[in-house]
């Protein structure tokens, strides 16, 4: 059942994997034209696009490296000669943990390229169009992380945490066009990235709900902030984490 009656283009960096599967289906069944991204799984990201077109949606794949600036310039010129993308996701994130003191710098710069760096080479490029369509959503991911701290990831803490100034700054500078920019901070999710990492005792200690979230709940969080109706929410950081703070 489609949710909008206007059909947006919008954009899903790392698309291919669990929790941006979901974001994907969801705005697809929004009635959005969907562009699954990905970086190394682009068999994973034509098998969304298969699977919403499957469903009635509308999808494309995109594969490129978010933290190659040249590249990603070229790879989203490729698909702004279309027309303005008015919704972006920025999801793509990984990890590389270790305790502060045994980090190494590759580790610590890797991982705030893919995050930080990444959301500024898809995000910047598209706010000229987006502006001119005097309508925008730009959700980035977070993490629980980034909120409270976590043990063995001040890299990927700091790399979210850097996304949540930067969104606070575009929600006040894109106000006046009709874009709103804000983070979702997940906090445990079922997912590749998380199994084996969290066990269900475990679970149940740090997570007031004692469970993990889904990955579509997740999605229906986003596919509201992408909607019409949250038109007056802008500049906010909302976590989805079961209680943890």
């Amino acid at each position: 059942m489609k949710i909008e009656t206007k059909t947006r283009r919008a954009l899903v960096t790392g698309g291919s994997g669990d929790i941006g599967s979901a974001i994907c289906r969801q705005l697809a069944a929004g009635g959005h034209h969907v562009i699954v991204h990905a970086n190394t799984r682009p068999e994973r990201a034509e098998k969304m696009v298969a699977e919403i077109k499957c469903d009635g949606g509308s999808a494309e794949a995109i594969v490129f490296n978010i933290t190659d600036a040249e590249q990603t310039k070229q790879q989203l010129q490729s698909l702004l000669d279309n027309g303005a993308i008015q919704i972006v996701v920025n999801n793509a994130g990984i990890h590389d943990d270790a305790i502060m003191a045994g980090m190494q710098a590759p580790q610590w710069k890797k991982v705030l390229d893919v995050s930080l760096n990444g959301f500024f080479n898809v995000t910047q490029p598209l706010l000229l169009p987006m502006m001119q369509t005097r309508w925008g959503r730009i959700i980035s991911m977070s993490s629980v992380a980034a909120v409270m701290g976590n043990r063995g990831q001040a890299n990927y803490a700091a790399a979210k945490s850097g996304l949540h100034g930067a969104t606070k700054s575009i929600a006040i500078e894109m106000a006046s066009r009709g874009i709103t920019a804000n983070v979702v901070a997940p906090g445990v999710i079922q997912s590749e990235m998380t199994e084996g990492v969290f066990d269900k005792q475990t679970i149940k200690k740090i997570v007031p709900m004692q469970r993990a979230g889904t990955p579509d709940e997740v999605a229906k969080l986003v596919g509201f902030l992408a909607s019409e109706d949250a038109a007056y929410i802008s500049g906010q950081i909302i976590n989805i984490n079961g209680a943890m703070v």
